[in-house]
């Protein structure tokens, strides 16, 4: 059998992840509201979540599964920065759901590639090409134009949101970071963030009084079968969804993994007028979700330009097979 070159796996590589990221987080957005609708306590999901992803890595590596090294205290306090992100990011977005409509918050959410870009050229990444700066611009301007449509303002949700952003920009770029400077794999980078999360996320359920609770409820709810489907599903997407965004983010960049985001946000909506109802289409929503597809095709487009002028990247991941 002919053997692909190497740029030509790179690129099947990089789009691989891209959707599998894409796919993954469009489910586990229906997949929590399913759960959600039977079990309001977010932060505690969460918390089971990161310790069914950090348990399963744990196993999986003892059992010989993966190659993921075990925990190590300088590579932990290196991805310190990540976890305390990745929790704020968490948090504040919680918070900004008090006093945004659940629209408009994925509308700010959606400014987070803009953010990336910014951050990218502050730290001194390099300029991005006209076509990726315009594509990002185009994308951010299709997410004000559908907002403006379904437009109430509330200075504490906005504020928490747009915070929300922030972090989470940190984080994707820090994530991005440490997976080129450091050597690390998708797993691991997901398995120091599970471990890392955890003490904070159990401070939070205990200190918002979620907890003992919410555990009481969640063993109650789970003589259900079908909440107990629901719930291991979400656990096991919550891992394939981790896995996949890091991955995502390590072979593309933060960049990729946001626009991806937000491609799959338009999915998540469209989707969910069709399944869901109940809600009104306006000429500015349906007009700003178009430019804002257009800003995500022209993008995929330019980055794909910009690929083939470099050489092939290779990452942990495809390394470590290779051993």
């Amino acid at each position: 059998m002919e053997k692909l070159p190497d740029a030509e796996v790179s690129s099947i590589l990089s789009l691989s992840a891209a959707l599998s990221y894409g796919a993954a987080s469009m489910a586990m957005v229906f997949i929590n509201k399913a759960v959600l609708m039977e079990y309001s306590h977010s932060m505690t999901l969460l918390t089971a979540q990161q310790l069914a992803t950090a348990l399963l890595i744990h196993v999986g590596r003892r059992l010989g599964y993966t190659r993921s090294r075990g925990l190590e205290m300088s590579t932990a306090k290196k991805l310190l920065p990540v976890s305390l992100f990745y929790n704020a990011n968490v948090a504040f977005a919680l918070a900004s759901l008090k006093g945004v409509n659940i629209p408009m918050y994925i509308a700010i959410k959606r400014l987070t590639p803009l953010a990336v870009l910014i951050a990218g050229f502050v730290s001194g990444k390099g300029k991005p090409t006209i076509q990726v700066s315009l594509s990002v611009i185009l994308t951010a301007g299709g997410v004000v134009i559908a907002a403006l449509g379904d437009f109430s303002f509330d200075f504490f949700g906005y504020s928490m949101a747009l915070t929300s952003v922030c972090f989470q920009t940190m984080y994707l770029v820090l994530v991005e970071k440490s997976g080129a400077e450091d050597g690390l794999s998708s797993v691991e980078i997901m398995y120091y963030n599970s471990f890392l999360s955890l003490p904070v996320l159990m401070f939070l359920i205990v200190a918002t009084g979620e907890f003992p609770s919410s555990l009481l409820l969640l063993i109650a709810k789970s003589n259900s079968f079908y909440f107990l489907v629901i719930l291991i599903l979400s656990f096991v997407m919550g891992i394939v969804l981790n896995y996949t965004m890091f991955l995502c983010t390590i072979v593309n960049s933060a960049l990729t993994t946001t626009i991806v985001g937000v491609l799959k946000g338009v999915g998540s909506t469209t989707l969910g007028f069709v399944l869901l109802g109940g809600v009104q289409v306006h000429f500015l929503n349906v007009t700003g979700l178009v430019i804002n597809t257009a800003g995500g095709v022209w993008y995929s487009f330019a980055k794909y330009q910009q690929r083939k002028s470099k050489p092939p990247k290779r990452i942990s991941d495809v390394e470590a097979h290779h051993k």
